[in-house]
């Protein structure tokens, strides 16, 4: 029993800092991404960006910070970290292979949201849609026209010629 507890408390004494630093490290990078968030959310606010396009900025940006600190922290208690960030490397190409469509549209839809070709209350014209621009969304753009409502994929009208009317 006697080697059980000192067993405990070498290996206590062993992890407890490692312990202490993870949890200093999370809660610094936690910080770091609220932080981060708030100037994002700020400075585009000046800009007067889109709501949509602050919104991606700031969820992303912030994400991106609390990955980096997850892997600092593993990174901290011993656990080999290049294999994941390897895993990590890889899974993105997977998504990003196959969420190509879906991932064109967002970009396209930050573009638009950015240099605003035309803007909500337009009437375009791309290929055979013609309408009144409703809304502009990160994926796609919804046109009114006559009776019905067409939601054209952002891609779409970032490579193929737009006209205004």
């Amino acid at each position: 029993m006697e080697t059980l507890v000192q067993y405990l408390l070498d290996e206590g004494a062993v992890w407890l800092p490692r312990v202490i630093g993870v949890v200093a490290i999370l809660a610094a990078f936690y910080v770091l991404a609220k932080v981060l968030k708030r100037i994002i959310i700020t400075a585009a606010g000046r800009l007067q960006l889109d709501q949509n396009l602050i919104t991606l900025f700031a969820r992303v940006s912030s994400v991106m910070v609390m990955i980096f600190g997850l892997v600092t922290a593993l990174g901290t208690v011993g656990v080999d970290v290049s294999a994941l960030v390897a895993g990590l490397g890889l899974t993105g190409f997977a998504l990003g292979f196959a969420l190509k469509d879906t991932i064109s549209n967002l970009l396209s839809g930050v573009l638009i949201l950015l240099y605003q070709p035309f803007q909500v209350g337009d009437r375009i014209k791309i290929s055979s849609f013609e309408g009144l621009v409703v809304s502009i969304d990160l994926r796609y753009t919804k046109l009114e026209a006559d009776s019905s409502t067409v939601l054209v994929p952002n891609a779409k009208l970032f490579t193929d010629p737009i006209t205004i009317l």
